[in-house]
């Protein structure tokens, strides 16, 4: 098949993962499963979802349907029987193959329980991987694109390789490994070699070993057709020593086929016109009447003084060194001493937590701090807040800068990673070009912190200035459809590569 045929038709993609949106979730993978296959779907192309068949799925509100068919799946030196549920992505027609093992999955947590790793998570995912390739097999989805997540789908191109390909159904498929977070790579010790069923010969450091331990990761890095990542910078970070964590030769070695794709949000559900768990809904046409209404509940709701002219500043997410909580803590106290207030949602660490009731007892009035997780809440501040503080030390991607832009809150953050490619530093000629959409600072400092900070300040007295940069950011599309499309245009090349 020419290449112009192979673009032009419709692709088959399977795509497997750990967790998806509305199934089973810990982190933004499981939002990245649940909203491509249906902006794939919306493009003209086939989707399917490979996921386990957690507890947690059973839980999910979505009907699943069991099937007859009984998986033998080798682990090992044993085969282990798999059975499948099938779903269907809300919204979508998307159809969803849960593979069910109790043993492995009928479990309270998805990954481990009370901070620590299930000892057999290596032996959970090897099954995973291969019955997920078993079940290709056995429902005859001949797919172009295999597309895997993490380390937990590590295996799935390595087993392509050593044991799939003589399949019709496997014969032509292509495989794209996608990183989420360098720092997970599911690393083992070496005797869970035999439970992967690949012989001693993989454990070798061209392939599956590293520093004497098992990387399923690694495995996928090397014998994926293309790689991927959850943003251009991030995936030129990741082939420095600083972010690479240990696998930066390796990534640099195949950086003509790594690719930097910016994740989406799902505009059903992260849209100030449609939202129905703000004050007040609004668009380009009403955002200062909109984000009036919406900033005056938010201060009553956090019981600070309803003061329209002070700038609201927020926070969201984990309270963690990563996200950047270490300049956070003393650039708020330098910030709380201008007329400002300060709105924290999430939990974390508890010297955080301790150091937040400081601050407010430092600053009564200005500051506070809802140590939980609560999506209603996250909405309400969004939408209310006019600054949205993200200084993280590193971010693949990051989605709550895109909520924020999404919203017309301007973001601060730390140019890294995917904050970086969706946060346009204001200058005065981007301000004057009105293409930017917010602050950022690029040493991870407070002194950096505090100079964004300061230049942002020093504009939001100008409010016709201010109106065109929140405006900038609730206009930019970072949807699903426009990170589809890029997916897209990435499957077709892995397809060609596949089919000559």
């Amino acid at each position: 098949m020419d290449s112009a045929s192979q673009s032009s038709r419709p692709l088959n993609i399977v795509l497997a993962a750990s967790e998806a949106v509305p199934f089973a979730k810990t982190g933004g993978l499981a939002d990245v499963a649940g909203a491509l296959p249906p902006a794939i779907e919306r493009l003209g192309h086939q989707a399917t979802v490979f996921l386990p068949l957690y507890r947690e799925a059973w839980r999910s509100g979505v009907p699943l349907k069991p099937l007859e068919i009984k998986l033998q799946v080798p682990v090992g030196s044993t085969l282990v029987e798999a059975t499948l549920a099938q779903a269907t992505l809300p919204g979508s027609t998307v159809p969803v193959y849960l593979i069910g093992q109790s043993r492995y999955f009928d479990r309270d947590g998805l990954y481990g329980r009370h901070g620590s790793d299930y000892p057999d998570n290596c032996e959970r995912f090897v099954f995973f991987s291969r019955a997920i390739l078993e079940a290709i097999v056995a429902l005859k989805l001949r797919p172009d694109v295999i597309h895997c997540n993490d380390w937990q789908t590590g295996l799935i191109p390595v087993y392509l390789k050593a044991f799939y390909r003589s399949h019709p159904e496997l014969a032509q498929a292509g495989t794209l490994m996608t990183i989420h977070n360098m720092a997970f790579q599911g690393m083992f010790w070496h005797w869970d070699m035999p439970v992967t069923g690949l012989g001693w010969d993989y454990f070798d450091w061209t392939k599956l070993e590293f520093h004497d331990r098992l990387n399923l990761l690694k495995g996928g890095l090397g014998d994926s057709d293309f790689l991927s990542t959850v943003s251009p910078t991030y995936a030129r970070e990741i082939q420095t020593p600083e972010f690479g964590c240990g696998l930066d030769g390796l990534l640099r070695s195949r950086s003509d086929d790594l690719r930097g794709i910016v994740n989406g949000i799902d505009p059903a559900i992260w849209s100030p016109q449609l939202d129905r768990l703000i004050a007040h809904n609004y668009g380009a046409g009403n955002l200062a009447e909109g984000k009036a209404v919406c900033k005056a509940s938010l201060q009553r709701r956090a019981g600070l003084a309803e003061r329209p002219e002070v700038p609201i500043f927020a926070a969201i997410g984990r309270l963690d060194p990563q996200k950047g909580w270490d300049l956070l803590v003393p650039a708020a106290d330098e910030l709380l001493k201008e007329d400002v207030q300060l709105i924290v949602l999430g939990e974390g660490q508890p010297r955080f937590h301790d150091a937040l009731d400081r601050l407010a007892a430092r600053h009564p009035g200005k500051l506070r701090a809802f140590l939980e997780f609560s999506n209603l809440l996250a909405h309400q501040i969004i939408a209310g807040s006019d600054l949205f503080l993200m200084p993280s030390l590193y971010e693949p991607c990051g989605l709550t800068q895109l909520y924020s832009l999404a919203y017309g809150t301007v973001p601060i953050v730390r140019a890294t990673g995917g904050l970086a490619d969706t946060v346009v530093n204001a200058t005065p000629e981007t301000l004057a070009e009105t293409t930017a959409t917010g602050f950022a600072f690029r040493d991870p400092s407070v002194a950096d912190l505090l100079e964004a900070i300061h230049r942002a300040l020093a504009l939001w007295p100008d409010s016709e200035a201010w109106h065109r940069l929140r405006l900038a950011g609730l206009q930019s599309d970072w949807t699903w459809d426009r990170s589809a499309r890029s997916y897209v245009r990435l499957y077709q090349e892995i397809a060609q590569r596949a089919h000559t």
